[in-house]
């Protein structure tokens, strides 16, 4: 990459853009939203937005060209691919924004979380902007009777995580938004009543980095009807779970990966070397890939009946081999033995 467009700091997010694979979206520490080129590699715009940039997102299917930016300042940011103006703002959260999405069916509705521990939903059409709050002991709904308001009621102070809001991801249809938090909680609501749906995941949950911690849901044309699951990245393993049940269906562990006892600094570092930093599903295909600290990516893909097959073929060859060389070994010993009982004549 031309390094005059680069960042100067850290990369917080990088996404393609839906509507031409030929771009790129980048956000980073150094304040700044970059457009690029994947054939050249190099910016072609930038905005400057005066703040660390936690996270970015585009809508998958509106018309406009409107990037929501997470800042550091507790404010929405949304910038004007078009236009280049980098001036509408939605304020409402009391910190810093750490994650934000887009509705997959609704091009003006916009979802963000942030270390106030809430989760609000805004309309960019409307001049105030929010629709409304989750609240994490609300299993009827605040979003109103439509989703968008009617009949709701107030719930400013609500919270939706005991702590720091780091991940928003949507199901496909629309209808129910996962979100992550510091409280190592995982929450499914149903975004068409803005209700807590109660699944609860266990205590294997572990999240506390302020860098965005979001689920990997599978897309629902690869599950059956009610059976959707999400690959989750806790720390040094994936753990895969169904969506609305909660139950744990399967723990993924690194290769090689051990959990350590000492905390001394070069503990903590290959701790932060082997944690599991993002997830991604590749489309059209079953797998999945996961990026590491350590700067691996590992590609996940299910055992195919033939690969069982050759499992079982290498394996029943092993033993065969293993057979022999124990017969090999028990030849030797016993012609040992053999020759240790014969006397042996002096003359």
């Amino acid at each position: 990459m031309y390094r005059g467009s680069a960042h100067k700091f850290g990369i917080t997010d990088i996404s393609f853009y839906p509507f031409d694979s030929l771009a790129f979206l980048s956000s980073s520490y150094d304040h700044t939203l970059k457009l690029f080129s994947s054939e050249t590699l190099t910016a072609s715009a930038s905005f400057d937005l005066n703040s660390v940039v936690y996270a970015h997102a585009v809508s998958p299917i509106a018309a406009h060209l409107l990037v929501a930016c997470a800042t550091q300042h507790p404010i929405v940011r949304l910038v004007d691919l078009r236009t280049g103006a980098a001036a509408h703002a939605l304020a409402g959260h009391a910190g810093a924004v750490l994650t934000v999405g887009w509705s997959p069916i609704d091009e003006h509705i916009l979802a963000s979380g942030g270390t106030d521990g809430t989760i609000r939903f805004w309309d960019i059409r409307r001049s105030a902007g929010q629709l409304g709050v989750l609240d994490l002991e609300d299993s009827v709904g605040i979003l109103g009777d439509d989703g968008l308001g009617k009949g709701s009621k107030s719930v400013s102070q609500a919270k939706a995580h005991l702590g720091p809001v780091n991940g928003l991801v949507w199901a496909d249809d629309g209808r129910h938004l996962v979100s992550t938090g510091h409280d190592e909680k995982i929450r499914v609501w149903n975004t068409i009543q803005g209700s807590n749906t109660l699944a609860s995941f266990g205590p294997l949950v572990k999240n506390k980095t302020l860098s965005r911690q979001l689920p990997c849901l599978v897309p629902s044309n690869f599950v059956g009807g009610g059976e959707d699951v999400f690959f989750f990245p806790s720390e040094k393993e994936i753990l895969m779970y169904q969506l609305f049940e909660g139950k744990l269906l399967k723990r993924f562990q690194n290769p090689g990966s051990s959990q350590s006892i000492d905390l001394g600094v070069r503990a903590k570092r290959a701790s932060l070397k082997s944690r599991v930093v993002d997830l991604a599903w590749r489309h059209h295909s079953v797998e999945f890939y996961s990026g590491h600290g350590d700067g691996t990516i590992r590609a996940w893909k299910p055992r195919l009946p033939e690969d069982i097959a050759a499992d079982n073929d290498e394996r029943e060859q092993e033993i065969a081999e293993e057979n022999e060389r124990k017969r090999k070994r028990q030849v030797l010993e016993d012609v040992f033995q053999d020759l240790t009982r014969k006397k042996m004549i002096f003359s």
